[in-house]
């Protein structure tokens, strides 16, 4: 049977299981993520941030590798075919990101998240592989009798996080964000059907939960990077508006047809054909970064003025001025921003909605109202790892914070 072996920059050699996830690499579905960014428009701010979803599912697949063979060194049952089906599962994960991540979940496709798109295409896969993935499917949606397998594909400690804080550390060179992932996995447990963690593992549980708070602000909810990806955003319901309005814009088939088109769910579940001979969601397969950078720039040469503004400033990096507060902008201060950019770019009021942008983030490093980490001790006991650290405030930690931002342009292009 064929197999592959990869060299990976954080984890060194990755094999690839023969059988079906090997097949599944394979397949044009996967492939599409060596053409979307793990972090979207990161780049901009840390230049190394290059790394693809690609890069990090093979890696989140390791590490899965690696908690089933410690689970079943310590008596943990996972039969060969759970094995394969947890590794097709963690393989699939973010199959349906789409390009730049997130940036197309909220403009051209109508309020669909990755998630569900993940089940779609696995769905489908299941189809043309001939029920083959059932039990992966069943462990991913969390409807399988052993809950354990479900977590270690997504939880508050599973090897989807694992992986992508060290690949993020790694390429952004922020090294706040290096956990010890292998030590974290040796000293995973089952107990009653659930992951625990060894006692003596609690210090790296609590680096592992600071590294996620400190990456999150550092480089995930990094305000330039937010500045980036809401100019996307908005460069992209523009062309959606343009569209609407019956303008001939350029770009790639798949992407005219979701600019064209109001894509929702229904359409995604339908076979009927849309772009030649592909459904919508095999157009969607055909969408990555690539498609909506060429139009950037294609665009940024547009006769409408928002649209080639935008497009331009993306380009040349000319990225909107960001304000970022603990309380919401008085609605005073928003007004007299939005003034000076009309006054300065002589702008339309529907205009600025494209220019002046507002939202909030928020950041929550640990949640004790999900599943939560459990500290296994040698009498058999467990405690939610709030209770059993001794030197971390954990409740700190599970506090979200939420902060406001303002975004608006800098005046280095015009209109």
């Amino acid at each position: 049977m064929k197999h592959k072996v990869l060299s990976d920059p954080v984890h060194g050699f990755i094999h690839i299981p023969s059988g079906l996830p090997h097949e599944l690499v394979e397949h044009p579905f996967f492939q599409r993520l060596r053409r979307i960014k793990q972090l979207g428009m990161t780049s901009l701010v840390f230049p190394g941030a290059i790394h693809t979803r690609f890069q990090h599912v093979l890696g989140a697949t390791y590490l899965t590798q690696m908690a089933i063979e410690s689970l079943q060194s310590k008596g943990a049952d996972i039969s060969s075919e759970e094995a394969e089906a947890v590794t097709t599962a963690i393989l699939l994960h973010d199959i349906g990101h789409g390009p730049f991540s997130h940036a197309l979940e909220y403009s051209i496709v109508d309020g669909i998240k990755h998630e569900r798109l993940s089940e779609l295409f696995m769905d489908r896969l299941n189809t043309e592989f001939d029920g083959r993935l059932d039990l992966a499917i069943q462990i991913f949606k969390n409807e399988y009798h052993k809950p354990f397998l479900h977590q270690l594909v997504s939880s508050q400690l599973d090897m989807d996080r694992l992986d992508y804080l060290r690949r993020d550390s790694f390429f952004t060179g922020v090294s706040e964000g290096a956990i010890g992932s292998a030590r974290i996995i040796k000293m995973l447990n089952v107990v009653d059907g659930n992951l625990a963690v060894e006692a003596k593992g609690i210090y790296s549980i609590e680096n592992f939960l600071i590294a996620r708070r400190l990456m999150y602000w550092q480089v995930y909810l990094h305000k330039t990077s937010l500045a980036a990806e809401e100019m996307l955003v908005r460069i992209l319901k523009r062309a959606k508006y343009l569209a609407d309005k019956g303008e001939n814009l350029f770009g790639t088939p798949a992407l005219c047809y979701f600019l064209n088109n109001k894509v929702g769910i229904r359409q995604f579940k339908s076979r009927e054909k849309v772009v030649g001979n592909k459904d919508a969601l095999e157009v969607f397969a055909d969408l990555d970064d690539n498609d909506i950078m060429v139009s950037i720039k294609v665009w940024s040469e547009h006769a409408d003025k928002v649209l080639s503004y935008l497009c331009k400033a993306m380009k040349d990096r000319h990225l909107f001025k960001i304000e970022i507060s603990k309380k919401p902008f008085p609605k005073e201060y928003v007004a007299s921003i939005r003034k000076n950019v009309k006054n300065k770019l002589e702008c339309s009021n529907h205009a600025l909605n494209y220019l002046v942008v507002r939202g909030s983030i928020t950041n929550n490093a640990y949640s004790r109202a999900d599943d939560r980490i459990n500290i296994l001790f040698k009498d058999g006991s467990q405690q939610d790892i709030g209770k059993a650290s001794d030197m971390l405030n954990i409740s700190v930690l599970s506090k979200t914070v939420k902060k406001y931002y303002i975004c608006y342009p800098k005046f280095k292009a015009s209109l």
